[in-house]
């Protein structure tokens, strides 16, 4: 009887540092900088679809909405491979002071917020606005050809939605099989931006 006690005492104890670990693993900067950084993210882009998109002739906003549809889906990519990837690979080409290598290695180390960045705000937000801005398509196509305002829209909501999640689809088995090549590139676009902003900086100066 006393063993099991000891046992029952012993299990409490490790479910308590669980816990807290869990406690101590919640980056609270983190998620009020994510929120915050959605919400002016979404604002920008939210304001520019609705200035472009009404300004525009119907092909055009047809493409913009592809356009948006494509950096979700590219972005659901980049986040799904920065997930997948190993870190072996960039850590002997990191010693070897290859700076896309070294780029890659924090991008990884920091899996978890580079993903929900890429999936949960791009992606996400680039959802909503191909959503809102396909309504306003559909709009003008209806009292372009005099089709019905709810068929039309039923059926640009479902042509948008079966490209992004048929798109999204297709690229993460992609971005799973070749995680660590999109992760290096990505890491390489980062690393020439960066270089780009550091040589701006400099002849300012």
């Amino acid at each position: 009887m006393q063993k099991i006690d000891t046992e029952s005492t012993n299990l409490k104890k490790q479910i308590i540092k669980k816990e807290k670990q869990k406690k101590e693993l919640v980056d609270y900067k983190w998620i009020f900088l994510i929120t915050v950084l959605t919400f002016i993210i979404s604002l920008c882009f939210s304001f520019l679809s609705e200035i472009i998109i009404k300004n525009v002739t119907l092909v055009i906003g047809i493409i913009i909405v592809l356009l948006f549809i494509f950096i979700g889906i590219l972005f659901d990519m980049i986040g799904v491979a920065v997930a997948s990837a190993q870190e072996k690979p960039f850590n002997s080409m990191s010693s070897r002071k290859v700076l896309a290598a070294s780029k890659a290695v924090y991008l990884k180390k920091n899996a978890d917020k580079v993903s929900s960045f890429c999936n949960d705000v791009i992606g996400d937000i680039c959802g909503i606005i191909s959503g809102s801005a396909g309504i306003f398509i559909a709009t003008t196509i209806s009292i372009k050809f005099n089709i019905n305002i709810l068929l039309i829209n039923l059926l640009v909501t479902a042509i948008i939605s079966a490209i992004t999640i048929g798109g999204k689809a297709i690229f993460k088995s992609y971005a799973i099989n070749k995680s660590e090549i999109i992760l290096y590139n990505f890491a390489k676009a980062l690393t020439l931006f960066s270089r780009k902003k550091e040589n701006y900086g400099t002849k300012r100066k």
